[in-house]
């Protein structure tokens, strides 16, 4: 008993190791209330060093009662009220171009209270942090912004989407900060801001507690991964029963059509036989015309003498 439990406490530590701020989760611990290090982020994806976060908090559900709600892994807020909504985004399903411009919509329908006016609308940001460059030009940074189409000048309603390329992980200071995300020793960090949380969340007694939902949902994973593999096994032994069922009845509906075929056939030969034997016809030549044999011919002949 003692051994097993020893074991999942290594397995639980390897887990916990291995994590990166790639995965959402992990960075939603690493983030949350740590303004120094959203302040970081921030000041690195939008190139601005004097940016000065208030506050910051992860999982932020926001209601929106006459249609789809949403909940936001990171907001934040500066000094100066603009809002931004950061998303870690592994899948590429996951950051498709109308999904920014929900989150959008919703952090002005949030953020813009009974009775102020429309000017009083804050700055906002929705920064999506991909795995893969789903845009596809292979650029660090995507700066989303709306244009009048005549003269191509920006149209400055406050509202900004930012789409980050986490591979591009070169020595630039942006490319230092993908790196960071995918870094699972807090030794390797290139932004002291991240090492502290990351050395705390990963070897201290607390951070391990802390990060029960984490290991929940790995857990989850592996038993939701376990249950599909079995799935897929019985899955296997059904089809292939079905096969092996679908070929025996096939067999079985050939034989009797066969069968069917067969007897018709017989019946036509008879009744021929019987009409040319009525006309007066030979024995040889209606057993030739009829396809019957000698002895078939024959007893029918008998039976319309009679």
């Amino acid at each position: 008993m003692q051994t097993n439990e020893a074991s999942q406490d290594s397995e639980i530590k390897h887990v916990i190791r291995s994590l990166c701020m790639m995965n959402n989760r992990f960075m939603n611990f690493m983030l949350d209330d740590n303004k120094e290090a959203a302040q970081v982020f921030l000041r690195i994806i939008l190139g601005d060093d004097k940016i000065k976060v208030k506050n910051v908090r992860i999982q932020s559900f926001i209601q929106n009662i006459y249609g789809h709600s949403s909940q936001l892994d990171i907001l934040a807020q500066d000094s100066k009220g603009r809002y931004f909504n950061v998303e870690v985004q592994r899948s590429d399903e996951g950051a498709p171009a109308r999904r920014a411009r929900f989150y959008s919509s919703i952090l002005d329908t949030h953020f813009l209270q009974p009775g102020k006016l429309y000017e009083e609308l804050p700055d906002t940001y929705v920064i999506f942090i991909t795995e893969n460059d789903v845009l596809h030009d292979n650029l660090p940074l995507y700066n989303i912004r709306r244009r009048i189409d005549e003269n191509a000048k920006c149209f400055e309603d406050g509202s900004h989407i930012i789409y980050v390329n986490s591979q591009r992980r070169d020595d630039t200071a942006l490319g230092k900060l993908m790196q960071d995300l995918y870094c699972t020793e807090p030794k390797n960090l290139h932004y002291h801001e991240f090492a502290e949380r990351m050395e705390f969340l990963k070897y201290s007694k607390e951070g391990e507690e802390k990060m029960t939902d984490v290991i929940e949902e790995y857990a989850a994973r592996k038993a939701e991964a376990a249950a599909k593999a079995v799935e897929e096994k019985m899955t296997d032994v059904i089809e292939e029963y079905a096969a092996r069922k679908a070929e025996v009845l096939a067999k079985q509906v050939a034989k009797e059509v066969a069968k069917e075929a067969t007897e018709k056939a017989q019946a036509r030969n008879i009744e021929l036989a019987k009409e040319l034997l009525s006309e007066g016809e030979s024995i040889e030549r209606t057993v030739r015309l009829s396809k019957l044999s000698e002895a078939e011919v024959r007893e029918l002949a008998s039976k319309l003498s009679a």
